[in-house]
């Protein structure tokens, strides 16, 4: 347990205790967000627009910082906005 962060400690007590229940029909539940995965990362259409040089710039520099393509990032974004779960920020 000594090669364990602390985050992984944490869990460790946590199943030791009991703290975790098994989910009914695991197979059936991982096969539906495996389907659901899947069906959310599929790329099958393509689509060209407009932005100015700056924002590109921005959103490469943020891609950048992530550690992921840019066209990745502005897809990422805009599935979150889609979904209900992009969160504005305040400056």
């Amino acid at each position: 347990m000594s090669n364990l962060n602390k985050e992984e400690k944490e869990i460790l007590r946590s199943i030791e205790k009991g703290e975790w229940k098994s989910v009914p029909n695991l197979k059936e539940k991982i096969a539906y967000y495996q389907k659901v995965a899947r069906a959310t990362m599929r790329k099958n259409k393509t689509i060209n627009f407009r932005i100015s040089s700056l924002d590109l710039d921005g959103i490469r520099q943020r891609a950048f910082e992530e550690g992921i393509p840019y066209q990745t990032l502005i897809s990422s974004i805009i599935h979150k906005y889609v979904i209900g779960a992009f969160v504005e920020r305040v400056r």
